[in-house]
């Protein structure tokens, strides 16, 4: 289906295709510090389908737990997180992880999956039913 995403300040606005299917939560560490939350909702999406409408992203390379190198993209205005990815150069087409919170479709997107459950806050309960690996 087509989303429609933007930051905080509206600075980014984007276009996209998603498929609720592909909607997990994630439990790791990277994912609780940077949203602030003890999780972070997120959707795949082929980076072919992405469209950036306005604005420009801010890309943040880090090494994810997995010893992969990530490329994350936000509005260096307001600080919203828009998506994380691989780093490019690589073999195959890339998958773009968007973070549901930005998106205005976002009620559509229901986790069918967990991941890094092994860094899971112990009073978080609600995804208890949902299958899940302990990494990812």
């Amino acid at each position: 289906m087509r989303v429609h995403g933007s930051c905080h300040c509206g600075h980014i606005t984007f276009t996209s295709e998603a498929e609720p299917e592909r909607t997990v939560v994630c439990h790791c560490r990277d994912c609780q510090v940077m949203s602030g939350g003890p999780y972070r909702s997120i959707v795949a999406s082929d980076e072919a389908s992405f469209e950036l409408l306005s604005g420009e992203l801010t890309i943040y390379h880090k090494v994810g737990d997995s010893g992969n190198g990530r490329e994350l993209g936000f509005c260096n205005r307001c600080g919203s997180h828009i998506y994380a990815t691989s780093e490019a150069g690589g073999r195959t087409a890339r998958s773009l992880g968007l973070r549901t919170g930005v998106l205005a479709e976002a009620a559509e997107f229901v986790p069918k999956f967990q991941v890094w459950c092994d860094s899971r806050l112990p009073w978080v309960t609600e995804f208890n039913a949902l299958p899940g690996k302990p990494k990812q």
